[in-house]
């Protein structure tokens, strides 16, 4: 902990030089795509195993609080790409370590390039959305929100205390020291292979997640994926339901020569990812987690978690999303509908 408050009091105080900002705006919004990462699998696998919660998720992130969150996720993604590409070519090219201030100034400069265009893209989509009848916007409120982000909060707690619980008895098995700190050691060959990977996945990852953001936030938007009559965006159906459910199986299920090519796109965006963060969080583990036990316990949690994440990922990919989840989805949306008007009309409707 102390090495936390360290780095965080050492960077604010920091004067002359811009690699310790990139440095640390690379890791936090390297963790913020990692959070998002994590709810945004979690949900997604919902439109083929629960339709229904799928649509309320949705709704959420087209309230005006994950609109903002929405906004900072995008900024988060393009300079970590950015920089990612910065760290790789210096890590190639070491003779040319004396350009990385200019290339640092210049990767700020290419983000902002960027998000601009990006940001008014996706300021006129919002405003698009909350220009439409009342009747066509479904926006979860700030306590339905509350109440969803708390269980994924409260499910966090779990596996960490978990993982804590089961290295403290690991710990008695194997007679450590309760206090006992991490030994640093020589890195291993798996480790030289995830130094390796981080480079290469990252240079993979980045026309894929740019694709990806595109397709979802420029050339549509997320006010798109619930919205009736609406193209899914990279095919050439039509959402004519208007749930949620419907958009992500349709262009799970859009065929090019015979190929389901977005699930094979969002499989190959998934492994990379996935593993490209959780390798990521864990570097950022072993540098602030120096007690034995709790670096353990981290160390598990990632692993076994980005491992359960992956899963989920791929199972919900070849499962898909049939017509019985469309009508599921639209038949609870329309009883969600008949209930409220039965309430707020004195005559029951």
């Amino acid at each position: 902990m102390a090495t936390l408050v360290t780095t965080i009091t050492e960077t604010l105080r920091y004067r002359g030089k811009i690699g310790q900002y990139s440095w640390a705006f690379h890791r936090l919004s390297g963790l913020g795509i990692v959070l998002f990462l994590i709810l945004h699998v979690i949900d997604t696998s919902w439109a083929a195993f629960y339709p229904e919660l799928y649509g309320k998720a949705i709704q959420e992130y087209q309230s005006p609080l994950f609109t903002i969150g929405e906004f900072f996720l995008v900024a988060a993604v393009v300079y970590h790409a950015m920089n990612g590409l910065r760290i790789i070519f210096f890590d190639y090219r070491p003779h040319l370590w004396h350009l990385q201030q200019k290339a640092a100034v210049g990767v700020f400069a290419a983000s902002a390039i960027i998000l601009l265009p990006t940001f008014i893209i996706m300021l006129g989509h919002t405003i698009d959305f909350w220009d439409r009848p009342a009747e066509e916007r479904e926006v979860a409120s700030l306590m339905d929100i509350i109440g969803t982000q708390s269980q994924f909060l409260l499910g966090f707690i779990v596996i960490i205390g978990v993982a804590l619980a089961a290295s403290f008895v690991m710990s008695l098995i194997n007679g450590d020291e309760r206090e006992a700190r991490v030994v640093p050691k020589r890195p291993s060959q798996v480790d030289a292979w995830l130094w390796s990977f981080m480079r290469w996945s990252g240079v993979l990852i980045v026309p894929l997640v740019f694709g990806h953001l595109a397709m979802i936030h420029l050339i549509g938007s997320v006010f798109d994926i619930n919205h009736a009559g609406a193209e899914v965006v990279g095919t050439t159906a039509i959402n004519e339901s208007g749930r949620a459910a419907e958009f992500v199986g349709r262009r799970w299920d859009h065929l090019v020569a015979g190929v389901a090519v977005w699930r094979i796109y969002d499989g190959l965006l998934l492994a990379l990812v996935v593993i490209h963060g959780f390798n990521g969080l864990r570097y950022v583990v072993n540098d602030y987690a120096h007690n034995k036990i709790v670096n353990r316990a981290f160390n598990w949690a990632i692993v076994f978690g980005g491992a359960a994440l992956i899963i989920l990922g791929m199972a919900a990919l070849i499962a898909g999303v049939d017509e019985t989840a469309y009508r599921i989805a639209s038949d609870l949306s329309n009883a969600a509908s008949a209930t409220v008007q039965n309430t707020t009309s004195p005559f029951g409707g």
